[in-house]
């Protein structure tokens, strides 16, 4: 199995590529950070010079329909911020 689930492409994550060399990423909530550096160093073959990681709890939704109140719950995920070498970079259009 894989430890990247997804690249986070947000304008928040893409000012952050540009200006501190940063790449955010929805990860398994199993993962290390050892884990990850080596997924994404083997993936797009760039160099990390560090990572750091985040718990996302989910949060309690509710909604009123014609029905009643629908509660429900989103998702928890973890995402990692990875920081990479100077001279580095990980272009995520490349293959559209």
């Amino acid at each position: 199995m894989s430890v990247i689930l997804k690249p986070v492409i947000t304008e928040k994550m893409t000012d952050k590529g540009e200006k501190l060399n940063q790449f955010g990423f929805i990860v398994a909530k199993t993962a290390n950070k050892i884990q990850i550096k080596k997924e994404v160093e083997d993936l797009y073959g760039v160099q990390v010079q560090s990572v750091n990681t985040m718990n996302y709890s989910g949060k309690r939704k509710s909604r009123n329909t014609k029905s009643g109140v629908i509660s429900g719950k989103t998702k928890a995920f973890k995402k990692a911020i990875v920081t990479l070498a100077e001279g580095e970079t990980i272009d995520f259009f490349s293959n559209i």
